[in-house]
């Protein structure tokens, strides 16, 4: 009885906590554009609120997210996937260990803007978010599954071989359960690089309709309004995909560990 109460009120806590924390940030931030009133230089919160109603009803608001959205989702997802498979063979092939692993650390040493550029020589610019967002995914599952798959116990591996363990139920009952913590880890922090990454590269390429078009737009004719309003919206959307896309893995590998 004691823990059923106890865990409402923490949680209440938490959410109280979190809210103060950006009610105390919003007042700063609203202190420092009173303080400068320069509305080139630093807008209001109340400034990007009012701008944000403005754009949300607009079809060339929702079209510009539904652009970025969809190729960096593409981007990630075959991330996810690529990341996964190369790591499963680096594992059982000491030879694509070998080949795969210098090009997983150039990938990681190299900037992102110097991908942009190299990349939008090869590729037109409104697929260019898709391929630079699997690029910088991309080494971050592999290295997080390879590690993961090099840190399970070699007893139960073993066990399994000895045993004749078919290979469905052996994924399902042994690297599903010491993978996904990896994979999970992977994920956080991919999804939040992939959307820099992929805003930075439609900066970049100037795709038409798409957000980081409208980025460059408002900083073109230093709209500043417009800049922090898209900016919170990359935030929003960037956070929202996450807490679905977690939220949706760990529906998938509870409903497999209950099948």
């Amino acid at each position: 009885m004691t823990t059923s109460t106890t865990e409402p009120t923490s949680k209440l806590k938490s959410i109280l906590i979190k809210t103060g924390a950006a009610l105390f940030w919003l007042c700063v931030w609203q202190l420092g554009a009173m303080a400068i009133n320069q509305k080139i230089i630093l807008v209001s919160p109340v400034q990007v609120f009012v701008r944000l109603t403005e754009l949300v009803p607009t079809a060339a608001f929702w079209k510009a997210i539904g652009f970025s959205f969809l190729r960096i989702t593409v981007g990630f997802l075959a991330a996810c996937l690529a990341g996964v498979l190369l790591a499963a063979l680096s594992a059982r092939f000491s030879l694509i260990r070998t080949l795969t692993a210098p090009l997983m650390s150039t990938i990681k040493a190299t900037p992102v803007a110097s991908f942009i550029i190299l990349v939008l020589l090869w590729v037109p610019s409104r697929n260019l978010s898709v391929v630079i967002s699997f690029l910088m995914v991309t080494p971050i599952v592999f290295s997080n599954i390879l590690g993961g798959i090099s840190s399970m116990d070699s007893q139960l591996l073993e066990m399994a071989q000895v045993f004749k363990v078919r290979p469905v139920r052996r994924f399902r009952y042994l690297y599903l359960p010491q993978l996904l913590p990896f994979f999970r880890s992977a994920c956080a922090t991919g999804l939040g690089l992939c959307w820099k990454a992929g805003v930075a590269a439609e900066v970049i390429g100037l795709p038409r309709g798409s957000i980081g078009e409208r980025l460059y737009t408002a900083k073109i004719y230093l709209d500043t309004p417009d800049l922090f309003a898209w900016t919170v919206v990359i935030i929003l959307v960037s956070i929202a995909f996450e807490r679905l896309f977690m939220f949706l893995l760990d529906r998938t590998v509870a409903r497999l560990e209950r099948a």
